[in-house]
């Protein structure tokens, strides 16, 4: 495949157990070397979206190519390609770091296992790890094992569903380095994420809503294209203050964050003589740069509106 083509390139991908349809006509392209990153509510079909582009499942219907081969038709030969971490850890927890590696590779039939496994651990910088039991690993160690086994057969792509949940901060920005180390060798990375600050670090996004693609594009783009302004307050009494704006019509969303409320609409000026009428006395306001977490929150909450959903 040309360098410059797409890892992924599918189209109108629908996929339903029984009634209900998990992913409903999503479209997404994906280029080398990219991390993508998926966002979205629980349940709202991000982890079958990354499964069905892989040709991990079949769609109902769609079409599209994952690696150059048709998702349809040529699902094995794209799983012998492709990497997959689960967001629970699920190794043997009695045998070593490098046994549980082997095993792995035995597994995958790979030929030059012994040279397969000590390089996965070498590129892990698992090396002081290697002899220790994976039960008696950190989280961050254990979710670094995991990665180590995904690339044992060197993949062109990863698939990661949550691969930091539950992880120390350090932890994680040691995994996203990792990432982007991976990256820059033009291996191509699928991640779902609730973590803004992940979110931000990966080259492009998608918003999934209920099974519907309802954006896509790099973190800037997408915060542009849902127009909103944002106005943050701070001072004293801000959980009436809260309630207050959310009774009024020129507001769209108040959320807090820390000790600060942030208040949001499409509307600017709107906006701004909403918050300002509303302040009590010590509260101040100051207009603010809506951030991915502020639309994160307004689309979640439209989709919800869209769909019917009340949480």
């Amino acid at each position: 495949m040309d360098a410059c083509a797409h890892v992924i390139d599918v189209h109108g991908l629908t996929k339903r157990f029984g009634r209900r349809t998990v992913v409903d006509g999503v479209s997404l392209a994906v280029r080398r070397g990219e991390i993508y990153g998926f966002l979205g509510p629980n349940g709202s079909g991000k982890t079958t979206s990354i499964r069905l582009m892989c040709g991990l499942l079949t769609p109902d219907s769609g079409r599209g190519t994952c690696l150059g081969f048709d998702i349809m038709k040529e699902s094995a030969e794209i799983k012998r390609r492709v990497g997959y971490m689960t967001q629970k850890f699920s190794f043997w927890e009695d045998l070593t770091v490098r046994e549980n590696l082997d095993f792995t590779a035995r597994v995958f039939g790979l030929p030059r296992r012994r040279q397969a496994v000590e390089e996965a651990i070498e590129g892990l910088g698992l090396q002081t790890r290697a002899g220790q039991l994976a039960g008696s690993l950190s989280g961050g160690w254990k979710q670094r094992l995991a990665l180590a086994a995904c690339m044992l057969h060197k993949p062109e792509l990863l698939l990661l569903d949550e691969p930091t949940a539950g992880v120390d901060p350090a932890a994680r920005r040691d995994f996203w380095e990792e990432l982007h180390r991976l990256a820059a060798k033009g291996i191509s990375v699928l991640v779902s994420t609730h973590y803004m600050d992940e979110a931000e670090r990966c080259h492009k996004l998608a918003y999934i809503a209920y099974g519907k693609l309802l954006a896509s594009g790099t973190a800037r783009e997408i915060v542009e294209g849902q127009g909103l302004a944002t106005m943050a307050v701070q001072g004293s009494g801000l959980q009436e203050l809260h309630a207050r704006l959310l009774r009024d019509a020129r507001v769209e969303q108040a959320v807090m964050f820390g000790s600060s409320l942030h208040a949001s609409a499409r509307d600017a000026k709107a906006l701004g003589e909403a918050v300002r009428g509303a302040l009590s006395s010590g509260q101040t306001c100051t207009p603010a740069q809506t951030g991915l977490e502020d639309v994160f929150i307004f689309m979640m909450n439209a989709s919800r509106d869209s769909f019917g959903v009340r949480p």
